[in-house]
């Protein structure tokens, strides 16, 4: 009688093994293995400018001087090759909008001056097609804007002005470490 009883644990315990590998990204819907996401660390990101989901100034926006904010970031493990920043609106009425894309970062930087793009780093297009900061903008209510900091394992290899889809996959599939500074902004 043991024999069967330890048959079925060991079946049951085998189902549960694949059902989390499943749910893990080790199995995918179709049976095939995909290789699973590298780990990623965290950095801390701040601003002198405001504090993590408070509002920002006025003149780090369209409705002042849309400079951009000043930045640092602290964590960064001692592998990292490539920095890069990322500015988006997840509140934008169609979707997610990029205001800024900033990447091969010299990885000895720690933080950004209000108004400058690090020496030697480049700029992808952001969503209204500009290489450039578009500071926060909502057509209406309180908008969420999240300056995310990656470190990357390499530099990118997309040239200045890219189109922000590609640098965003590339950025998201080199990333090692991240962190993130949310600010808030009204329309009015």
């Amino acid at each position: 009688m043991r024999a069967p009883a330890a048959l079925v644990v060991l079946r049951v315990l085998a189902l549960l093994a694949l059902s989390t590998l499943a749910g893990c990204g080790f199995v995918s819907a179709g049976g095939s293995k995909d290789a699973p996401a590298p780990p990623i660390g965290a950095l801390s990101v701040s601003s002198a400018a405001f504090a993590d989901g408070a509002a920002i100034p006025t003149g780090f926006t369209c409705k002042g001087d849309n400079l951009s904010p000043p930045l640092h970031w602290s964590g960064l493990p001692s592998d990292a090759r490539s920095v890069a920043l990322v500015v988006d609106d997840p509140d934008a009425p169609n979707g997610t909008f990029t205001h800024w894309v900033v990447f091969n970062i010299d990885p000895q930087q720690r933080s950004i001056d209000a108004g400058q793009v690090p020496e030697g780093a480049r700029q992808a297009k952001n969503s209204a097609g500009h290489a450039s900061y578009d500071g926060p903008c909502p057509p209406s209510g309180t908008h969420h804007y999240r300056f995310t900091v990656s470190v990357l394992r390499s530099p990118l290899t997309v040239p200045d002005g890219a189109e922000t889809t590609r640098v965003l996959t590339v950025i998201k599939a080199k990333a090692t470490a991240r962190g993130t500074l949310t600010g808030t902004f009204a329309a009015g």
